[in-house]
Order: structure tokens, then C-alpha cells, then sequence
């Protein structure tokens, strides 16, 4: 077995080595009801994980902001919540802040080290565990270099991106090489929001992440529509975090923008509403009625993935959220659960 850089507890490792793609290393999670383990399966495409080279590099001011959600993630506590919820395949990331604090050679070595700790947990427990390669952005060249690392050597699932990178957002042309690569590959791009330099801490007592999460979630999905980007690399096939943000609320002042400006209309030929409607969107946080009867007003059922933030929040709250906010019957609740996952995901719905 190979074995990459960036060692893993080999307690952790030794615990589910021979774990079975339903986890049954840990008890619990033998039923059949909306929260317990089932004969289908289910793919988490949010969940986040915290490499001990990742944490060891933030300061106690980050430690602080990521909470102990984060700081307090270990890889059996994540099985257990998997089991508890009946998900078969978590699809894994690094949550915020990401990796970017300036010194661009240290970014470079932390998305390293982070992709192949990642790379090692699925190669570990390939039926439990997929990963979206992180990109050393804004770094253009570095991230081109990571791209065929992570995909052809690494073997990722695709690619996991922010919102903004110190206020340099998604669309924005600085990326475009690397759009043009992820173009070309037909790749999937899971995106999570960040709150961007100009608006942490605007409000007292109220963490970003209540609000700017999902105000940022909207803002990347404009500038990558009216960029021209999503038209420009129509093969990238992006997933928004949290039911996109306040994206489906606001959507009409989209396209009435886009109508008033002559200049935005000759970026997005096809009109907004096709390049929305063509993204695909998760369920982390957002598996409620207010939340769902939104976006399903935008998009299908086709274009919804099942996710759930762990460790922000857990697996079994989302499946029977989904299920109570009467906004779908059990065909969508498949598709949600693993079959749209599947015609992204082409080695997870191999294994599944």
C-alpha cells in the first residue's frame, strides 16, 4: 500500500481498516427509519475534515473563529455520525478559512499535505470516503500543478473551492487558466462559502457564518454568472453550498439585472435562469422547508445533493429534515440521497 505524506492517527487507522462500506466497525445505525442505515445508499458530498498538519498551522485566533466542531474532529467520531445517518460515501474537504494567509509557499505545503491526508483516508476506506481536491488559489500556476496532482495521481473526485480568495471571487478572469483546465476535464467543482475580508465581524455577536456564508454563496454564483464563466466552461459542473446561499431568494433581481444591462445579456447568451438552472446545489444546513421550497422553485430535484456540514451539524438531522419538510417525494429523496451524486461521482457510484 502506498502511503502518502501526512501521517493519520494509526490508532484511528487500525479502528476501521477493515470497516465495510455500511460502517458496521461502530454499532448503531441498523435501522431502516429516516435517520438509521438502509439497503440504499447515500452520498454526502459536504462534509469537512481536519487534517492534525492543517490545525497544527492555524493560529489561536483561527482555532477560535473554526470552533470545536472543527479543532475536535476525529475520524471515528465521523464514522459514527456517518452510521447513526445511514451514509454510505462522505465526499470530504478543509472548511474555512481555507489556506490562504499570505505567505504563498506555506499555502502551497498546506493544500498539499491536506490532498494527501485526504487522499489517504479514501484509499484507507474507499467505500466510506471520497475527496474534492483544494487548490492553492489565488496562486494560478500552483493550482494548474495541484489540478493533475489531485485528480490523476490522487485520484479525487473533483475539486473543492471558496467563494473568494481574500476578496478575488469565483469568475473573477485571474482564474480563467484555471477554468479552462477544469473545462476541459468535464470536472465537478464543490464550492463553500468564506466570508471575504470586507465583511468579517460586521455585526455584534453574530458569527459570519450566520449570514455572510450564504450572502457570499450568492455573490460567487453572480460574478460566475455574469462573468461570463459559467457560459464561457459550460462543461465545469459546479455544486453551491447551502442550497446556494440567498441565491434562490433573490434570483428575479438577477435576471432583472441582466435584462437592464446590454453588457451583462452578451456574457450569458442562454439567460441566467439556464446557467442556475444548470448548477447543482447541497442540502448542508438548509434541509428545511423554508430553505428547500425555495430552490425547488428554481431547480429539479435532479440538481440537489445530499449534505450536511458534519461536524458543523449532523447526518441524522438532515435525513429526517428532508423527509418532514414536505417537499419532495421518495423518488426525489433518492435522487437526492445518491442518485444524482452517482452521475457525478463516477468512482463513488462504483463503490456504492
Amino acid at each position: 500500500m502506498k502511503y502518502f505524506a501526512g501521517a493519520i492517527d494509526v490508532q484511528q487507522i487500525d479502528r476501521f481498516e477493515n470497516c465495510p462500506p455500511r460502517g458496521t466497525c461502530i454499532s448503531g445505525g441498523g435501522d431502516t427509519g429516516a435517520g438509521g442505515a438502509s439497503s440504499s445508499p447515500r452520498i454526502d458530498v459536504h462534509t469537512h475534515i481536519a487534517p492534525p498538519q492543517y490545525l497544527a498551522e492555524l493560529d489561536g485566533v483561527q482555532l477560535r473563529d473554526i470552533g470545536g466542531a472543527v479543532t475536535g474532529w476525529s475520524l471515528e467520531k465521523m464514522i459514527e455520525d456517518m452510521d447513526e445517518g445511514g451514509t454510505t460515501t462522505s465526499v470530504t474537504t478543509v472548511t474555512t478559512p481555507g489556506f490562504w494567509f499570505g505567505d504563498i509557499d506555506r499555502m502551497r505545503r498546506m493544500v498539499r499535505e491536506a490532498n494527501d491526508y485526504s487522499a489517504r483516508l479514501v484509499q484507507d476506506h474507499p467505500t466510506r470516503f471520497g475527496m474534492f481536491v483544494a487548490l492553492p488559489l489565488p496562486d494560478v500556476e500552483a493550482s494548474l500543478r495541484e489540478i493533475e496532482y489531485g485528480l490523476d495521481q490522487l485520484k479525487g473526485d473533483g475539486i473543492g473551492l471558496f467563494t473568494n480568495y481574500r476578496d478575488i471571487w469565483l469568475g473573477d478572469p485571474l482564474f480563467d487558466p484555471v477554468y479552462e483546465e477544469l473545462n476541459r476535464r468535464k470536472a465537478v467543482v464543490y464550492v463553500h462559502p468564506d466570508s471575504p475580508v470586507c465583511c468579517k465581524n460586521l455585526l455584534p455577536d453574530i458569527r459570519d457564518a450566520a449570514i455572510e456564508y450564504g450572502t457570499d454563496t450568492a455573490r460567487a454564483i453572480a460574478r460566475t454568472v455574469f462573468s461570463g464563466t459559467a457560459n464561457k466552461y459550460p462543461d465545469i459542473k459546479f455544486i453551491w453550498s447551502h442550497a446556494g446561499g440567498t441565491m434562490p431568494f433573490i434570483t428575479e433581481r438577477f435576471t432583472r439585472l441582466a435584462q437592464a444591462n446590454p453588457s451583462l445579456r452578451e456574457k450569458i447568451p442562454n439567460g441566467v435562469l439556464h446557467e442556475l438552472q444548470k448548477f447543482y446545489y447541497d442540502t448542508a444546513q438548509a434541509s428545511h422547508v423554508y430553505a428547500m421550497s425555495s430552490l425547488t422553485q428554481l431547480v429539479s430535484s435532479e440538481q440537489i445533493l445530499f449534505g450536511t456540514d458534519y461536524p458543523f451539524r449532523n447526518t441524522k438531522e438532515h435525513v429526517e429534515g428532508l423527509r418532514e419538510c414536505g417537499c419532495f417525494d421518495e423518488a426525489e429523496l433518492r435522487a437526492i440521497d445518491y442518485e444524482n451524486a452517482h452521475r457525478l461521482l463516477p468512482r463513488v457510484r462504483a463503490l456504492s
